[in-house]
């Protein structure tokens, strides 16, 4: 396993949308090993394949504290099950150290493959149905940002960009 670099806003890569899985190969799987190893390190519940620059529809979630919370999701899809909203209060690891809230559909269906290639089907509530939505704004080429006023999301790309400068 090996912890990948995370790709941090405004890189432009993460503005890629990413392509679909053709066959849950040995590669996949070592890029899901590699994801999980990777968002472990970085004390993070969800993760993109987006966010390591592998442009493909691969997330990774871990909801609880051990690794029985581990989930695969390949080729996610999400329909909305209810039209009420719940604002979420989100962060990201590709926006290190700030949290806004956020408004999405409380209630989904998501539709992937796991981590074998088997296709399943799941209601989602609460912090997985916000995270499932999070994980796919990534690869669609979308970050939480993109949520906020153009005001916030300015400041916050100084922000970083002034982090990344004095880290050069």
């Amino acid at each position: 396993m090996a912890i990948l670099k995370i790709l941090e806003f405004p890189d432009p890569r993460l503005r890629t949308v990413a392509k679909p899985v053709t066959d849950v190969d040995e590669t996949i799987k070592r890029l899901v090993s590699d994801m999980f190893e990777t968002m472990k390190s970085a004390q993070g519940i969800g993760l993109a394949a987006s966010q390591v620059n592998v442009h493909l529809r691969v997330i990774v979630m871990n909801l609880g504290d051990d690794d029985i919370g581990q989930r695969v999701f390949i080729n996610p899809e999400i329909e909305v099950l209810d039209g009420s909203i719940t604002p979420y209060d989100e962060g990201c690891l590709s926006v290190p150290g700030f949290y806004e809230t956020v408004d999405r559909p409380a209630h989904v269906m998501i539709r992937a493959l796991d981590g074998e290639g088997k296709a399943f089907e799941e209601e989602a509530h609460g912090l997985l149905a916000v995270c499932i939505q999070h994980e796919i704004d990534h690869l669609e080429g979308k970050l939480f940002v993109d949520y906020l006023s153009p005001f916030k999301r300015q400041r916050i790309r100084k922000k970083l960009e002034k982090i990344h400068r004095q880290n050069a």
